[in-house]
């Protein structure tokens, strides 16, 4: 069923009627339609009555960060309630020959896009735990506490992670700056991988269902990598439009141990071993 919400402003805002709605599949947490309106038009929606009231408020917020500047299109966010998030459609079609370098490029030209601080001025969500983004100076300890101890104390309580497992990890949190070298804060889709990637209607890169905040841009390229990656292309073209240091393909399993941590904490213990061994060879 349309959230009322979002039926009246579609109505009110563009005089339309919807007049059909298709299951979009892809989404673990939340649910997609597409809804087709009386001229033809149609927006997509993405639903959970279960999320947390300020769920769709903060990734309409993210949406119109990313979409202010140069990077990767994203789908125009219109409308959203508590239960609901109203977008453009980009209706995916067949990916141009040269996709994956495009969005490569255009990846490592929204990673130019700074801050003071690494954060947000708001909270998030990563999937439908709680990404705390407090704005910090210092990387490192941003990191530690807001990425890595945060979540394995959430592990923790959740009976996912012992004590002794959580104090390992927090003691990797402060070899961090042995292992990691200085980036400064850029701009970070926050949940890169690679089906949250998709062409839009001319085949162009776009990216949907952020996270976003300023952090490490060796973070977000790690992600990319977590589920399958992307080829070769992608990766030679944002490693030519930026200023990688030497070594960080073998660092990137260190920024994933945030993502496997939550989905530790949204999937349960089958993430337990993955998780540990990182903590284990970093250590």
């Amino acid at each position: 069923m349309i959230p009322e919400l979002a039926r009246q402003w579609i109505l009110d805002q563009w005089g339309q009627e919807v007049v059909s709605e298709q299951p979009v599949s892809g989404g673990c947490i939340n649910h997609g339609k597409r809804l087709r309106l009386a001229n033809g038009k149609t927006c997509f929606l993405k639903q959970n009555d279960s999320a947390p009231a300020d769920m769709f408020d903060a990734e309409y917020a993210g949406l119109l960060l990313l979409g202010a500047g140069d990077g990767p299109r994203v789908p125009e966010p219109f409308h959203f309630g508590d239960d609901f998030l109203l977008t453009e459609d980009l209706a995916p079609a067949k990916s141009r020959p040269d996709w994956e370098a495009e969005l490569g490029r255009q990846l490592a030209q929204m990673h130019q896009r700074s801050a003071e601080t690494f954060g947000l001025d708001r909270d998030n969500y990563i999937g439908s735990t709680p990404q705390i983004n407090s704005q910090m100076e210092d990387g490192y300890e941003f990191f530690a506490v807001q990425r890595l101890s945060y979540q394995a104390r959430l592990a923790r309580d959740r009976q996912l992670l012992s004590r002794s497992e959580v104090e390992q990890i927090e003691a990797l949190g402060q070899k961090l700056p042995d292992l990691i070298p200085q980036q400064r804060p850029a701009l970070l889709h926050g949940d890169l991988w690679s089906g949250n990637a998709i062409a839009d209607k001319e085949g162009n890169p776009a990216l949907i269902d952020p996270a976003t905040y300023y952090g490490w841009p060796e973070a977000e390229l790690a992600m990319t990598m977590l589920f399958g990656g992307f080829g070769t292309d992608f990766y030679s073209a944002y490693q030519a439009n930026s200023n990688l240091e030497a070594g960080w393909a073998d660092r990137l399993p260190l920024y994933n141990l945030y993502h496997l941590l939550n989905h530790l904490n949204l999937f349960g213990p089958s993430y337990h071993s993955q998780t540990m061994a990182i903590v284990r060879r970093f250590s």
